[in-house]
């Protein structure tokens, strides 16, 4: 038994359910067991769940779950499925189907055996298929129900029709539909089509297999069909259908079964041979030898060799009386010359199709004496998994030798493994390599079998994607990605081109397992661009992009004023905490010595000075190492003025600070520390008050510090805060007077995050992005803002600006067409950059369509017109929203809408103009992007209504005669075309319709007559007329009601003599307003009063009824018939028939003998005819006369009767010329003359030719 393919998975399931076999009417319970009692199971049959029902009963209990179906039946057999988790098994319920023995006449052996063996072609054997080839990787536990736990991703519905397994037979054809919607997704829908897991039917399309695709723009529905033509018998198996787009995906799976169209042994097959009335009665069972219908009898009936299921079935219930001869064998065996021989002995009357089945028998193979069961003539397994050969060899002691190309196997360490089990034998080959890719043959004594094998690499995946990098020009580059098999080769290119190691070794490509890793040393400019990585089985895309170095100042240096003794330090803050950096006084460079301290930790750089003197006093600047700016600073000593006072001092505030005076301003950034060091004098000492905005200042804060000593007030604030900004008051007094000062303090910050940004619109690849400022700025002017993207699914912002940008709203480009981003703000001043604001709504770089095509004027009236055009060739990654229709007045440039907002169809009809006005039209088609390029007629168009000649376009159908029976629905739709409008009138035979029995609708471009209940009467000529103002264009319209014809007259026994009665009647009177086709004659035995038909379609109006049974009295009848039907009453003879019995004496009368010579008569004319030259036509007649007549054609008065173009037929005096594809030189009178001894007659008729119409002049 060939090995079935089974995939390694962790399956969450103890025990599995197994494939059952139920009776009709019982109950089946299928069992399941989890590793863990919490764990959700779901039933599913034919991949729909299942939920509890009177049909299906599903219970759970700890791990423990199961499924009841009740009242099983043959509807539910079909593939069961239990899911836990990602783990999923499959299960079959089988219903045997009950035997039931025919109630009729026993069957005999050979009949037995033919019904056997049909039953075996209808279920064909269940082959390997090529899925079940393959073995799974590793030494995996098989499960137990033998199918492989589905591991599959979840399938995203993208069919909306999946393709539905089918049945062909051995030469036929079969084509298998798939539909996927693509209204929701961003690019086309990528199909592939498989036979069994791997083999790809993409590559295999020729003569037998035709793979096409069509796709709906109204609907938005991709159609794929597969088409397998002309079937074999390998192509049955299991195959399956994948559509993929960007992240969805779907599969489906469907089964192909091929029927051997094999021909069934054990039957008579010179019955399906024989003629009609033969193969009628045997397929009756009567054994009646009766001629009756003799006429007909040489018709030959081949329908049973079409209907051969039909033919056997009731050949396997039926008695033959024939002997059980197999003419096959005796065909087979015999030379062609003895062909015709044995067909006259057997009765065969067509030897030529029985010759043609012969061919086609298929011939029985040589069956081999060492194998049972040989090997498939290929195998297919993919690489790293495990495969197992099988065969069956008929003697169970017997030695085999497996061969590799030719070379014998043996056995090495665990790759290949050998087994033998009773009559079978496996060759197992383990961890399948490019090497096992040979042909292999198993060899017993003199015989042997070979098969193919083929090891499929297995497409390699991107498992983890190149990320988008931003670098500084300078710096090293890896670009990085994750492969899904370790030693895979991957291909890296740049915008296109393919990387190589080059002479400077610009670019190194290095593997680590599964990773692969591009690095670019000492980045440049030229390296920006789109990097992508290319594996068989995918690619990745990252964007890189190089920036110049350039240092930003988080935080500038700030002036200082300070006192003797005591500390000034400077501060700043950079961007790149590697960067180095000289602080100078004056220009000059400044050393570390003990009061002068410089220090450089991370980003911030601190020069500190210790009591402070007078020469201290200086500018002090910071410059970057390689960076052409500095920071500078001003450093002021506040000098301190006592002078001698007397005992009784009052208190005064000394403040000197740029010019001395007594109100200043000091700026601190927000988390500094605020310490304000104010000198005083007074005598006595003074009492110190702080107050800011009317308030004292008090320690109550721990932030707040409040320190008097003799000389100084000092007012210290720990970690500014932004509250702590305004005019802050000092107060001194003592008994000799008071003095105040206010001293202003500015508390800056960096500013606010701006708002979330906007999207305004998008391109190709760009996007336009505006945001407000921050509702704070920190204290300090907004200097710019730096903005940020990244890809929806990453995680890495990419800066798009290093210097701040002014605007609020700037154009981000550089970016990939039809993948997801995002955009964030931040915003600089002074002090240094506020945090980022929010994400912008997510958004797709689209492009718009291109311009409609196909422009033009449809249609145009006094006041309106009509356009109409076509979708534009590139709609790109976005939806098409709609067109935009506008117009203009020549001479000017005012744009104006036809409509309010978009249309979505392609055509548009603008109303309400003013006649003669001149007007230019474009549209345009809108997408998210917005407007496309405008589509412009090419000159403007005058509104003014164009008169169009009436025209009738007659349908094909309407230019003959229409038949219709009577009560049947008359609608006649006949288009027309006319501008204005024209007037459409109608009549009846040159009178005005009555509107009370037909209809009548006209619309701008059509007219319908409609009857809703055909009368007789209503058969006639129609006219139709359609008019503008002086010029009009006619039409007519024959229309024929016909009914079923009334019953023949005056029928009459002429003679009886014999076994025979001869019966004359009259044609009926009502013909049904159609030609009578014929009559049906029917016999009845008085004493049952059965009837059975004599003759059916018989064209005379007299008849002889032979082969009646001597001693019987018989009644007879006959029904008129037309194209209708037969009439509802029959004429039926006013006496019965009796028979005589043979043996009694009869006296026959004396009579003078009659005449019965008769000069011919036509009983029906030639009629005259127009064909279409290069079709078979055909001229009838029928003629009377005794004796038979002589009949001689001619045309234009010349004798016909050797030309070979014409062939002459007589058939029961039914006379026929077939004139052989005609053309117009065919055309002409032509004459049919019957002449016998007692007389002549003539016909005449007109022929003519019509030329085929081109198909140009169809249009």
């Amino acid at each position: 038994m060939q090995p079935k393919v089974r995939t390694i998975s962790i399956s969450a399931f103890t025990k599995k359910p197994k494939t059952q076999e139920a009776e009709e009417g019982s109950s089946v319970v299928f069992e399941a067991e989890t590793e863990k009692s919490d764990v959700k199971v779901r039933w599913q049959c034919n991949t729909k769940d299942l939920a509890s029902s009177k049909k299906y009963e599903i219970a759970a209990n700890g791990n423990k779950h199961s499924l009841t179906i009740k009242a099983v039946t043959q509807e539910d057999v079909n593939t069961y499925a239990v899911i836990a988790g990602s783990s999923k098994i499959k299960f079959d319920l089988k219903v045997p189907s009950k035997k039931e023995t025919p109630a009729e006449a026993p069957v005999t052996p050979s009949e037995e055996s033919s019904v056997t063996q049909k039953q075996q072609n209808a279920t064909p054997a269940a082959a390997p298929t090529e899925d079940e080839a393959t073995a799974p990787t590793h030494d995996a536990p098989p499960s137990e129900d033998g199918q492989p736990p589905d591991t599959r991703q979840d399938l995203t519905g993208l069919f909306t029709e999946k393709p539905k397994s089918g049945e062909v037979t051995v030469g036929g054809h079969i084509t298998f539909v798939a539909k996927v919607n693509a209204e929701s997704l961003l690019k086309k829908p990528t199909i592939k089509w498989f036979k069994g897991k791997w083999m790809d039917l993409a590559s295999k399309s020729g003569k037998h297999l035709q793979l096409k695709e069509f796709y709906d723009r109204n609907t938005k529905v991709y159609t794929f069909e597969m088409h397998i033509m002309e079937a074999k018998a390998n192509f049955a198996g299991a195959y399956r259908c994948e559509v993929l787009s960007r992240d969805k995906f779907d599969s489906c799976n469907f089964q192909l079964t091929v029927h051997e169209a094999c021909t069934t042994e054990g039957f008579d097959i010179r019955a399906a041979f024989r003629r009609t009335s033969d193969a009628a009665m045997k397929r009756s069972g009567t054994s009646t030898s009766s001629t009756e219908g003799k006429e007909d009898s040489g018709e030959l009936d081949f329908s049973t060799l079409l209907k051969k299921s039909s033919f056997l079935k009731n050949r396997a219930v039926q008695m033959s009386t024939e002997p059980d001869v197999d003419i096959w064998d005796i065909l087979s065996h015999a030379p062609a010359s003895e062909y015709e021989k044995i067909a006259f002995q057997h009765g065969i009357t067509d030897l030529r199709g029985m010759l043609k089945r012969l061919k086609k028998m298929k011939k029985e193979e040589k069956k081999s004496a060492a194998f049972l069961k040989k090997l498939d003539p290929a195998y297919q397994v993919t690489k790293g998994h495990k495969i197992k050969l099988a065969i069956e060899v008929a003697n169970p002691d017997v030695d085999v030798k497996w061969l590799k190309n030719g070379q014998e196997i043996h056995l090495t360490g665990s790759k290949y493994i050998f087994e033998s089990v009773g009559n079978m034998r496996y060759l197992t080959i383990n961890h399948c390599s490019l090497a096992d890719d040979a042909a292999y043959c198993c060899v017993v004594g003199e015989e042997k079998c070979t098969t193919e094998l083929f090891v499929k690499e297995p497409p390699v995946v991107i498992a983890k994607n190149l990320e988008d990098q931003m670098v500084m020009k300078g710096e090293r580059v890896e670009l990085q990605c994750e492969v899904s098999e370790e030693g895979a080769n991957v291909k890296w290119e740049k915008d296109g081109v393919e990387l190589t190691r080059d002479e400077s070794f610009k670019y190194r490509f290095k593997k680590d397992g599964c990773k692969h890793i591009l690095i670019i040393n000492e980045a440049t400019k030229e390296d920006c661009g789109h990097y992508k990585v290319k594996t068989n089985g995918g690619e990745s895309v990252a964007e890189l992009m190089v920036q110049e170095k350039e240092l930003e100042v988080y935080q500038s240096i700030a002036d200082l004023t300070v006192k003797a003794k005591d500390q000034a330090v400077f501060k700043c803050e950079v961007s790149d905490e590697n960067v180095r950096g000289t602080w100078y006084k004056n220009g000059v460079e400044v050393k570390p010595d003990a009061r002068v301290n410089i220090t450089h930790i991370g980003r911030i750089h601190k020069l500190t000075i210790d009591n402070v003197k007078p020469e201290d006093e200086a500018d002090y600047t910071f410059e970057p190492d390689g960076y052409a700016f500095n920071l500078s600073a001003k450093l002021n000593f506040m000098e301190v003025k006592i002078d001698f006072v007397p005992r009784q001092d009052p208190p005064k505030i000394h403040l000197d600070c740029r010019g001395h005076t007594a109100e200043s301003t000091i700026v601190v950034v927000t988390g500094n520390k605020l310490r304000l060091d104010v000198p005083i004098t007074g005598d006595p000492a003074p009492t110190v008050v702080w107050t800011k905005g009317g308030k004292v200042i008090t320690e109550g804060d721990g932030r707040v510090h409040v320190e008097t000593t003799k000389g100084h007030c000092i007012f210290t604030i720990e970690g500014a805060e932004r509250q702590d900004e305004g005019i802050y008051s000092v107060v001194v007094r003592n008994p000799a007077g008071e003095d105040t000062a206010d001293i202003n303090v500015k508390v800056v910050d960096v500013p606010d995050p701006p708002q979330a940004p906007k999207i305004l619109s998008v391109g190709e690849d760009s996007c336009v992005v505006q945001w407000d400022p921050p509702l704070f700025d920190g204290g300090q002017p907004v200097i710019g803002y730096v903005l940020e993207r990244k890809k929806k699914k990453s995680y890495r912002w990419m800066r798009l600006n290093f210097d701040p940008y002014t605007e609020t709203t700037y154009e981000a480009k550089r970016m990939i067409e039809g993948v997801e981003y995002e955009m964030r703000v931040y915003a600089v001043n002074g002090i240094g950059m506020s945090r980022h604001s929010p994400a912008s709504q997510p958004f797709v770089p689209v492009a718009p369509t291109s311009e409609p095509i196909g422009l033009c004027v449809d249609d145009i009236s006094d006041t309106s017109i009509t356009l109409k055009w076509r979708a534009p060739e590139r709609i790109g990654s976005a939806d098409l929203e709609g067109y935009g229709v506008e117009y203009c007045k020549e001479g000017t440039d005012e744009w104006i809408p036809a409509i309010q907002g978009l249309t979505e169809r392609t055509s548009l009809t603008i109303r309400e103009l003013t006649t003669g006005d001149k007007l230019q039209f474009r549209v345009r088609a809108y997408n998210m992007a917005g407007p496309s390029a405008a589509a412009i007629l090419a000159q403007p168009v005058t509104i003014r209504e164009i008169m169009q000649r009436p025209k009738i376009w007659l349908p094909r159908n309407l230019r003959q005669t229409l038949i219709k029976k009577v009560g049947d629905t008359v609608n006649l739709v006949i288009p027309f075309q006319g501008k204005p409008r024209p007037k459409v009138t109608w009549s009846k035979d040159g009178q005005p319709l009555n509107s009370a029995h037909v209809s009548i609708r006209n619309s701008d471009t059509d007219t319908i007559l409609f009857i809703r209940k055909s009368e007789r009467n209503h058969s006639g000529q129609y006219d139709l007329h359609v008019q503008i103002e002086n010029v009009e264009d006619k039409a007519k319209v024959m229309l024929q009601i016909v009914d079923v014809p009334g019953p023949p007259e005056a029928l009459k026994v002429l003679d009886v003599w014999g076994f025979n009665v001869a019966l004359d009647w009259k044609p009926p009177r009502d013909d049904g307003n159609c030609e009578i086709a014929g009559y049906c004659i029917q016999k009845a035995d008085k004493k049952t009063m059965e009837w059975f038909t004599v003759f059916d379609q018989y064209r005379r109006t007299s008849c002889v009824v032979s082969e009646l049974i001597m001693g019987n009295e018989y009644v007879f009848r006959v029904f008129a018939i037309n194209m209708v039907g037969h009439s509802p009453d029959a004429c039926n003879t006013k006496d019965s028939i009796y028979i005589q019995k043979t043996g009694m004496e009869w006296k026959p009368a004396t009579y003078k003998d009659l005449d019965f010579s008769q000069a011919p008569k036509f009983t029906h004319p030639l009629v005259n005819r127009s064909v279409i030259a290069g079709y078979n036509a055909t001229l009838s007649c029928s003629v009377s006369g005794i004796p038979k007549p002589k009949v001689t054609w001619y045309k234009n008065k010349m004798d016909i009767t050797n030309e070979a173009k014409y062939r002459m037929l007589s058939k029961h005096g039914v006379l026929t010329l077939e004139i052989r594809k005609p053309c117009p030189f065919d055309g002409g009178a032509y004459m049919c003359k019957a002449v016998n001894a007692s007389g002549e007659d003539i016909v005449e008729c007109k022929l003519e030719v019509r030329p085929q119409i081109a198909k140009e002049e169809k249009k």
